[in-house]
């Protein structure tokens, strides 16, 4: 990896324009051979990395993915996150609030998905929504409940972005990482995969007419993924915006932030003191009773 990882950070309160930020970049791989291989280095270390994580059970660590529609989120999950013990791991999707949902608050079904220590979570969309679809679509604001004093257009989404802000302090504060990715897809290179999916068997079934009429809006996602981005980048939970036209270079520069903030949580298995050393000799002298 020759791109350093910092450079996809968002600055905390740093104003975002997307049209300033590049959706291909040149890639940190020479082949289609070298991406398989760096990625294969790639997972083996974070399977590895994973394993301390579970085992210290110090920390968690959340992943937040975010993007148009065919930006490459599920690719992403599925090839990065391939060699990791399902065990350590979670991951949910976000999509149309049910109504037990509606009836809360809007980060109470987020509160409830998140990983334990030791643990991974994955949120393939996230309560980022509320804040994107949901400002993108008012009517479906409107459908939530809120009482007639709260919708303040002025107001509730400056509110909401300081929800989320407070909400991710709080994790950090209590040994939750959190790394958020903004897929950066441009128009055209989503027009030619949807093109793309209407010929493969395998991914026609994700494409609809919907997709399509969510293209019309696009020009106004952009603008409220400008200023969720600029209002909820933090130093402790910083949005990372990853060019997205081409997946492998994705997955790998995705893959190294990943590792590179686990490695700064010097990770390592608990150590074996006095007490515990006399308790495995223990269970090495009952083990023994039973072989014998």
């Amino acid at each position: 990896m020759t791109k350093n990882s910092k450079d996809f950070v968002v600055p905390a309160g740093k104003k975002v324009k997307l049209e300033k930020w590049p959706t291909i970049v040149k890639p940190v791989y020479r082949s289609e051979a070298q991406y398989k291989e760096l990625l294969a280095e790639h997972t083996e270390e974070l399977s590895s990395l994973q394993s301390m994580l579970y085992a210290s059970s110090r920390y968690s660590l959340l992943l937040i993915f975010q993007g148009m529609d065919a930006a490459g989120k599920d690719g992403v999950i599925k090839h990065v996150m391939s060699g990791v013990n399902p065990q350590g791991c979670q991951v949910f999707s976000f999509k149309h609030s049910k109504r037990e949902e509606i009836e809360h608050d809007f980060l109470w079904k987020p509160v409830t998905c998140l990983p334990e220590r030791g643990r991974i979570g994955i949120f393939n969309r996230s309560y980022y929504e509320e804040v994107l679809i949901v400002l993108v679509h008012p009517e479906i604001l409107r459908s939530e409940g809120l009482a007639d004093e709260l919708l303040d257009d002025q107001a509730i989404w400056k509110n909401r972005y300081t929800s989320i802000v407070n909400l991710e302090k709080h994790l950090y504060h209590n040994g939750t990482r959190i790394i958020k990715f903004f897929l950066h897809l441009s128009k055209e290179e989503q027009r030619k995969r949807f093109l793309h999916r209407i010929d493969d068997p395998k991914k026609s079934w994700k494409l609809n007419l919907a997709d399509i009429e969510e293209r019309k809006y696009w020009d106004d996602y952009m603008k409220a993924y400008e200023d969720c981005l600029s209002a909820t980048s933090t130093s402790h939970a910083p949005w990372h915006i990853v060019p997205a036209d081409d997946k492998e270079n994705t997955r790998l520069v995705i893959s190294q932030i990943i590792l590179d903030t686990l490695k700064n949580l010097k990770l390592a298995y608990p150590r074996v003191d006095s007490k515990r050393r006399n308790e495995l000799q223990s269970i090495r002298a009952l083990l023994g009773e039973i072989h014998n």
